[in-house]
């Protein structure tokens, strides 16, 4: 493992270049693993290094600490946003993989609590998994505020009814491991003890086919999403076009190559 560059504070970030599949770690614990503006950067800045390293091929997402894998935004430290309102950011912007137009899987492993703005990340990831303990909730009517956001990238994953069941109980609609892989939240549940090592597994899998496949496969996915379905259809065979060539020329130099030699 080697984690390139300077250090962050709120995250922990390495690379393993022989499997080819970085770790991102939310690292405040003791807040929850909930966000502020520092984490929201560090995490826009270590999406942007993933997408330019050529190392790199898939990505574990997953948080420090048994409680929670994040509570959200920390709402004990003023985001800050500028006066002209206009200019207001939303801080799943910075979040988002899809948002920093990082098409590398993304394997998100979810323990203890996910909440709130936690689901920014779990919405974006493209592969989900859950310890048994893992709990999903949606705290934002509880405290009187708007659930607007978070929802809608969570009705893609899980549907009408259940984003709505869960935006308006708030903290009455505890969604527990057996519920999210029934609703389609996750794909998987395991022993709490297991988790970041079957992420691991699952990512070191998806690392080893070639790139361009598995990147033209995660864009096309989620564009689609935005757009009616013919024009996705034709779009996803341009992305065919673009992306076969390249990734079947891959697959054919990992034969051709001696064992255990990379091709780079």
């Amino acid at each position: 493992m080697n984690a390139a560059g300077p250090p962050y504070e709120t995250i922990l970030f390495e690379v393993d270049e022989r499997a080819k599949v970085a770790t991102v770690t939310l690292n405040r614990p003791e807040r929850l693993n909930a966000f502020n503006r520092l984490m929201c950067h560090e995490v826009a800045d270590v999406w942007r290094r993933i997408k330019h390293d050529e190392s790199v091929n898939a990505v574990v997402l997953r948080a420090a600490g048994k409680r929670a894998f994040s509570a959200g935004l920390d709402v004990r430290e003023p985001y800050g946003q500028p006066d002209d309102v206009w200019n207001h950011e939303d801080p799943g912007e910075l979040l988002s993989p899809k948002w920093q137009k990082l098409w590398k899987p993304v394997v998100c492993a979810v323990q203890g609590m996910c909440t709130a703005g936690a689901f920014y990340f779990v919405n974006e990831a493209d592969i989900v998994l859950c310890s048994e303990d893992a709990t999903f909730f949606d705290s934002h009517v509880t405290f009187g505020m708007v659930s607007a956001i978070e929802p809608v990238g969570l009705m893609r994953r899980v549907g009408l009814g259940e984003t709505l069941r869960m935006a308006l109980r708030g903290n009455d609609e505890r969604v527990c491991a057996r519920t999210a892989l029934r609703i389609g939240l996750v794909t998987e549940v395991v022993p709490a003890g297991t988790l970041w090592a079957r992420a691991d597994e699952i990512a070191r899998g998806i690392a080893e086919k070639p790139s361009a496949a598995t990147q033209g496969t995660v864009r096309a996915i989620w564009e689609s999403l935005d757009k009616p379905y013919r024009a996705a259809m034709e779009q996803g065979l341009a992305y065919t076009r673009i992306g076969n060539p390249i990734g079947m020329s891959q697959v054919e130099r990992g034969k051709a190559a001696p064992t255990g030699v990379t091709i780079r």
